[in-house]
């Protein structure tokens, strides 16, 4: 279980930004309280609408950083896995900070596997609804690769067992009780979710 920093990036892929994305990193927070495992339940809260999965490469630091440059940025990783930010898109449009859209509790399913020495330029993303593919792309389309994503996250430190969540490429669709989500990095595998109401 995640007890450090759940950093993330959103509009990142201009497929899922469009032409929003890119002006410049859009960082936000998710709550540890937010990190669910494989096979647990993302939890549907009563009074949020629109809730969306969110398959992304999720990177995970190895060593303290603080003001570190895209050159030595690489050498803060430890490895990767996978990650789904789960967001309700009633409270993202109604509130002035996304913290009840992003970092509900179980949004942020992580993981099971962390796997260090891989091209993370070049990995493809998978997120598939009930066994259908509904996302399907490379992280070379990242607007800011993981070296920019890690010089631009380490205005507070970054501590050894933080994440950072690089974002979701394509579009998104809304969840439903019943649900299976599975969010497969190429190279890590494949977590899948289930989905519940609350």
């Amino acid at each position: 279980m995640v007890r450090g920093k759940v950093n993330a990036v959103a509009l990142n892929y201009r497929s899922h930004a469009g032409m929003s994305g890119g002006a410049r990193p859009e960082l936000f927070a998710k709550l540890p309280s937010a990190v669910v495992g494989p096979d647990q339940a993302i939890v549907l809260p009563a009074l949020a609408s629109g809730v969306h999965f969110e398959g992304e490469m999720v990177v995970v630091i190895g060593k303290r950083a603080r003001s570190v440059s895209a050159a030595e940025a690489l050498v803060y990783i430890f490895g990767i896995t996978a990650g789904n930010d789960v967001s309700a898109r009633n409270w993202q449009a109604g509130d002035l900070q996304w913290l009840r859209a992003k970092a509900s509790d179980s949004f942020a399913p992580l993981g099971p596997i962390l796997v260090r020495g891989l091209n993370h330029d070049d990995l493809r993303i998978t997120t598939r609804a009930n066994g259908v593919a509904m996302q399907d792309k490379k992280t070379k389309y990242l607007i800011y690769d993981v070296a920019a994503i890690i010089n631009i996250s380490a205005g507070p430190s970054l501590n050894p067992g933080d994440v950072i969540y690089t974002d979701t490429p394509v579009q998104t669709s809304v969840l439903k009780p019943g649900d299976v989500v599975g969010v497969e990095i190429e190279g890590v595998g494949v977590p899948r979710n289930p989905v519940r109401a609350e």
